[in-house]
This record gives C-alpha cells, structure tokens and sequence, in this order.
C-alpha cells in the first residue's frame, strides 16, 4: 500500500484536480482553432497536393503539441528528455511547399499556447491570424482574374519549364511556378496562371502541346466561390 502511494505522489506531482476545467477547456480550445485551421487552409491555401488530406493532419498535431508542452511544463527533468527524444526524430517526408510548413507552424503554435496556459492569448492571436490571412487572400483575389493550375505531364523526355512557360506568357497575365517533378517514370510541371478570358484556355493548350504533342496537358480551376 505504502509502494502504491509512493507511486501515485511521484505521478502525480504537479497535477491538481483543481486545474482539470483549465485543462479541458484549453483541450476544447485547442481543437477548435485547429480545426477552424484546417477548413481556412482548405479553402484559401495555394498547395497543388491535396490540401484536404494534409489539413487532416491539424487537430491530431494541436493537441499533441499541447499535451506534450501540459506535461514537460511542470518539470525540468521531462523538458531535458524531450530534447533528447526530439533529437532522434526525423521527418522523411519533405515539405514541398512554404506555405504548408508555414500552416504546420501556425498549427503547433496553437498547441503550444493551450498547453502553456495561455488560451485567452491564443485565441486572440488566432483571430489576428484569420483577420492577415482573409485580408491578402482578399487582395490577391482583386488583384488577379481567374487563377487555373496547369499540369503538363510527360512520360518520355524531362518537360523544359522554360520553354513551356514561353508559351504560356501570350495567353495569360501571370504564371507561377508551383512544383517541378523529375522521375524515372516521367516528370511533370505545376504552374499557376491568371488568365482573364477562358477562350484563352484553348489557345494555350495548342501552344502547349504544339511544342511536344506527347505531353499531357490538363487545367484545374481555383476558384474559391463554392
């Protein structure tokens, strides 16, 4: 009996069942603005891979940042193990794009100020964040005319980006390049265009695939109206 509260007095330093709404209402807090998170992502973020299933990924991220960040708090002894244990932790998948390392960030942000007690704070910086991200999606949405993504895909030679982004320049008012992928098996091009006539869509995939008939072209609207 003596061993079983020994064991419990050292599991349970720190912990108050005061503290327990605190900590449920931050939970709450945490997985609501993660979640509000990845719906904004979803809809006003740029990322050509699958920003469905990547925002998945928010609310699992937000809370375990802050449940980690609730118990090392508390204790010096736990913060230097999780120095060590983050040091063998390695990330095979690389972030391709800034902005999706740039929403990982805001992510763990949140549940770094839950789990610090800050939730107030957080909520307020939070709102801050919507406000900056609904003011340039705003801008950008006046500023531009109809943003499509151009995918040229080809399974033989290596697709030139230069040469393809050429041909695009005539038929629309700006281009970025947003991904460039090489392989064994074929390589593609993902570029963002602004074009103001959808009449000008035909015309550019004649000049495209006027340089190499082999390669497949495709355009995908990203609209944000629905």
């Amino acid at each position: 009996m003596n061993e079983l509260k020994a064991f419990l007095a050292e599991n349970l330093a720190g912990f108050s069942f005061k503290s327990l709404p605190v900590f449920i209402f931050s939970f709450l807090v945490c997985v609501l603005l993660s979640y509000i998170l990845s719906k904004v992502y979803v809809r006003y973020g740029h990322s050509v891979s699958n920003r469905t299933a990547f925002a998945k990924n928010f609310v699992l991220l937000a809370i375990t940042t802050m449940f980690i960040i609730s118990v090392v708090k508390s204790s010096l002894a736990l913060s230097l193990g999780l120095v060590g244990a983050l040091s063998i932790v390695r990330f095979r998948a690389a972030i391709k794009e800034p902005e999706e390392l740039t929403y990982l960030f805001l992510t763990i942000a949140i549940g770094l100020g839950c789990g610090a007690g800050l939730t107030i704070l957080t909520i307020i910086a939070f709102t801050g964040f919507l406000a900056v991200i609904f003011t340039l999606s705003r801008k950008e949405s006046v500023e531009s005319g109809q943003l499509i993504y151009v995918t040229i895909s080809s399974t033989g030679a290596p697709v030139e980006a230069e040469k393809y982004i050429e041909a695009l320049t005539p038929h629309c008012e700006g281009i970025k390049l947003k991904r460039m992928d090489h392989a064994t098996t074929g390589s593609e091009l993902n570029l963002l265009v602004d074009i103001t006539d959808y009449k000008k869509i035909e015309a550019a995939r004649v000049a495209l695939q006027t340089l190499d008939p082999t390669v497949t072209v495709s355009f995908l609207d990203n609209s944000r109206d629905f």
